[in-house]
């Protein structure tokens, strides 16, 4: 990995920068090998490691690096494909998703955010929470929590699965007993919680895309998923359906 001069670059520091270090991992460093550490990093080129962490983090955003507990910073594999979206609705856990269950709170009370998008209603309202994870080529590459009310279930019974795994899979499987109206999706940018983080083997604050989904029945809101994605490994797209897909990037080769 080269050196440059760039106090006379017009553009930011830290974005000149990310353009050097990702020339340098085309040419220089394979799939998965260990970056030098931040000091000999800001040495090597001469800035501030201030602005090397600004490029350093732009290039994690991009899906070019993944910083990993105990690991450090490593060379990121191509993007792989996960489809989000399909053209036609359906419940969670139909068709074969791709999603893994991992387990459910069973009745929980959730937070003020999550019940505005479950249409309002009495803070102490029981809600089942599953939790699942999805999984691409070996890795994984979201969790999701998966919000359903007790109101929308009334046919559970905690005594045909009364915990774990097989408990979130009835809770799916009644909420398939009611007739779909739709589900509207969106998008945002965001950072790791610690659980998720821990998850996707990430570190808090990464970057993620959270993309949440409520589903409709005649009788309002049956459902809200909350799914969170790695940033660095996904690619959202939109088609012309405006359902969200995830589209392998392969990377041209050097």
């Amino acid at each position: 990995m080269g050196t440059t001069q760039l106090e006379t670059v017009p553009e930011p520091k830290y974005w000149h920068l990310k353009t050097v270090l990702s020339e340098a991992l085309d040419q220089d460093f394979a799939v998965g090998e260990i970056l030098p550490n931040e000091r000999e990093l800001a040495a090597r080129f001469g800035v501030a490691r201030a602005t090397l962490r600004q490029a350093l983090e732009q290039l994690e955003l991009e899906g070019r690096l993944q910083r990993r507990r105990g690991v450090g910073t490593t060379v990121a594999p191509p993007r792989v494909g996960v489809a989000v979206g399909s053209t036609e609705h359906s419940w969670p856990g139909e068709s074969a998703d791709g999603w893994e269950i991992v387990d459910v709170a069973d009745a929980a009370v959730v937070s003020a955010a999550v019940l505005r998008l479950l249409g309002g209603g009495a803070a102490d309202q029981p809600v089942h929470t599953v939790r699942r994870t999805r999984v691409s080529h070996g890795q994984a590459v979201a969790a999701e929590l998966l919000y359903v009310p007790a109101a929308s279930v009334p046919g559970l019974s905690a005594i045909d699965a009364p915990a774990g795994p097989a408990r979130a899979r009835a809770v799916l499987r009644e909420l398939q007993r009611l007739a779909l109206d739709g589900q509207d999706r969106s998008v945002e940018l965001g950072s790791a919680r610690a659980d998720d983080a821990k998850e996707l083997d990430r570190l808090p604050g990464a970057p993620v895309l959270v993309v949440t989904t409520r589903y409709f029945t005649a009788a309002g809101t049956a459902a809200v998923s909350v799914a969170t994605y790695r940033a660095d490994t996904c690619r959202l797209t939109f088609g012309d359906s405006g359902d969200v897909e995830i589209r392998h990037e392969a990377r041209a080769a050097s």
